[in-house]
């Protein structure tokens, strides 16, 4: 499933269709695809693992699920979820889930939590975190209402980094551990953005789908753990369990 870095090279590198007319929709979406003939769009925006296009009365919310593609002035021979045509150009997603959004974004997203949005909020983070004490860590950086983007590269290589095992409450966790654990999910967020943008992300990888921890040079374990079942791999010798 592409996780918030991933949504947000998507936005860049269809930003172009800012401005531009819609010609014709296409696809198996089940949404009203003649909403969409003639109409400009406004904005190209993310929210977590959501891409948004934006019109002037609503928005096309377009989630890549676990294993969605899109193409840019190319096609797949399989039918596209949803074909966007203009004059000169062809916008296609495959196997996602498209939504349409009547409401102002503002109403539907708190932008105060999203990873990598300029308005997130650490404090805020950390109070939807304290939300849940007995939530597992490996559960909780998962979950999109306290880290909007972050996905299972993320939580691996996040409790990794931060020495916490993912089978620890959140709860137990001391609260120097909770910041580290919110500051860390932020930076590496960012790091995850940088090295995907030059192909060069999995070389960075420390725990995720890795085999022998880097610190301790004994084998990782790989457990499907939490209520998210969710490979997990992790070290049991250097991330501490807090329960």
């Amino acid at each position: 499933m592409p996780e918030g870095p991933s949504i947000v090279i998507l936005k860049k590198a269809i930003s172009h269709f800012k401005g531009k007319k819609i010609l014709a929709a296409s696809g198996y979406a089940k949404i009203d695809l003649s909403k969409l003939k003639n109409k400009k769009i406004t904005a190209i925006k993310s929210w977590g693992k959501h891409l948004l296009i934006c019109f002037n009365t609503f928005t096309i919310r377009i989630h890549l699920l676990l294993f969605g593609t899109y193409l840019i002035n190319n096609r797949k021979p399989a039918n596209p979820t949803l074909r966007l045509t203009f004059t000169n150009d062809e916008l296609n997603f495959y196997t996602c889930s498209v939504i349409i959004i009547d409401q102002p974004l503002n109403e539907v997203y708190d932008w105060e939590i999203d990873l990598l949005s300029d308005q997130w909020n650490a404090e805020k983070v950390l109070k939807q975190l304290k939300k849940f004490p007995d939530m597992l860590a490996c559960d909780a950086l998962l979950n999109q209402d306290i880290f909007a983007g972050s996905g299972n590269i993320i939580k691996n290589e996040v409790l990794f980094r931060t020495h916490i095992h993912p089978l620890s409450k959140v709860g137990k966790l001391p609260l120097k551990k909770k910041k580290e654990l919110v500051q860390e999910a932020r930076q590496y967020s960012f790091d995850f953005l940088e090295w995907k943008k030059t192909s060069v992300l999995k070389q960075h990888w420390l725990a995720h789908t890795r085999k022998t921890c880097p610190r301790c040079h004994i084998a990782f374990n790989k457990e499907y753990l939490g209520t998210t079942r969710r490979r997990s791999f992790f070290c049991n010798n250097c991330q501490f369990l807090y329960e």
